[in-house]
């Protein structure tokens, strides 16, 4: 990943995603790995077969909107290039900008390339089976986030905040530090005087709170904004765990829920009874492969069985098959007597 500054206040952050063993991808679409710009998660979002057209599809994501800050949005001037390995005159390079928000988390192109053009081994876009795609960011700072690094500057939050917004955004990437206004989850409300937070997480937290009364002392001593922050951060993980079910935690879930944490670590709740929640939720991954195979074997097994079976009865039909042809064969020999196919069949003479 490059990164350098350039005028009016603009970031530009170039990513290469490298996709090995791209003719062999089954899966109908696939994200770049996360890459941090201006404080936030992007990733490269594509369809190797087509997002319903024959044409390679290529999108940036501003990533899942259930981590997103409330009201968030981003003006973003982006492009990709589509490397050719063989003739770099050759490389395909389009360019957009569009405003990313809750409701819009990704955009680019459909129809970037024709899929029969991509993948002529003699086109240069996928060589030893590889393919290369650059993504060029450029992101404004909004007004918004101007009007909070003013508050930040004014002291409006204090010392003990500030340094849990590093932390956020050093180990997850979210923004959050900056403005926690929690998930778009929708209304608002005052929970025990301690901050205004989702309602929907409100009577996760308050049931939690009543069992472990230490999440209320430890946030009683810090200011509001902070313990706003902190019951956001819980009730997200809580509202997370109460929503998702067993057969949801694919890979994009785990990440979801590791970042969830992550952020939630960093306010220095006491989660030892929560924890282990977590790391069960997070192993799901793994215990749904394994049901898949085990779910395979067992249809294995019983596509075999029918076909035993269905052997069994065509075998029972041959028996009584032989079983006829058997006593007609009986019935025919009766009084037959059997000659010599070869001998002569001679005149009387000697």
């Amino acid at each position: 990943m490059e990164n350098r500054n350039t005028s009016d206040n603009k970031t530009f952050e170039k990513f290469t995603w490298t996709i090995k063993n791209f003719s062999k991808l089954k899966s109908k679409n696939l994200y770049s790995e996360n890459f941090i710009l201006s404080g936030h998660q992007w990733r490269i979002l594509i369809f190797p077969k087509g997002n319903s057209v024959d044409f390679l599809s290529i999108y940036l994501d501003a990533g899942d909107i259930a981590i997103l800050p409330y009201g968030w949005s981003k003006i973003t001037k982006f492009k990709f290039a589509l490397i050719n390995q063989v003739n770099e005159q050759m490389t395909i390079t389009k360019e957009t900008e569009h405003q990313f928000s809750a409701r819009e988390i990704d955009w680019g192109f459909t129809s970037f390339i024709p899929l029969v053009e991509l993948y002529d081994s003699s086109s240069g876009f996928i060589v030893n089976d590889t393919c290369i795609i650059e993504a060029e960011v450029f992101v404004t700072k909004s007004e918004h986030e101007n009007q909070v690094d003013q508050a930040v500057n004014k002291n409006d939050i204090s010392a003990e905040s500030a340094q849990v917004c590093v932390e956020t955004i050093e180990h997850t990437g979210n923004p959050l530090g900056k403005e926690m206004c929690s998930a778009s989850f929708g209304e608002l409300m005052d929970f025990r005087g301690l901050g205004k937070i989702e309602k929907a997480f409100v009577p996760l937290l308050e049931e939690v709170c009543s069992r472990h009364p230490s999440l209320i002392e430890c946030q009683q001593k810090r200011s509001s904004r902070f313990a706003e922050w902190a019951f956001t951060a819980l009730g997200r993980v809580l509202h997370f765990l109460k929503t998702k079910k067993v057969k949801d935690m694919d890979d994009d879930a785990c990440e979801h829920l590791q970042i969830l944490w992550e952020e939630l670590e960093t306010f220095r709740f006491d989660l030892t009874w929560l924890e282990p929640h977590v790391q069960s939720a997070l192993s799901m991954k793994s215990y749904i492969e394994r049901a898949g195979q085990v779910k395979k074997m067992k249809q294995n097994v019983a596509a075999l069985e029918m076909e035993i079976k269905r052997l069994k009865v065509k075998m029972a039909a041959a028996e009584v098959d032989i079983e006829i042809a058997t006593r007609d064969l009986v019935e025919a020999e009766e009084g037959f007597e059997e000659k010599d196919l070869d001998a002569e069949l001679g005149y009387g003479g000697p």
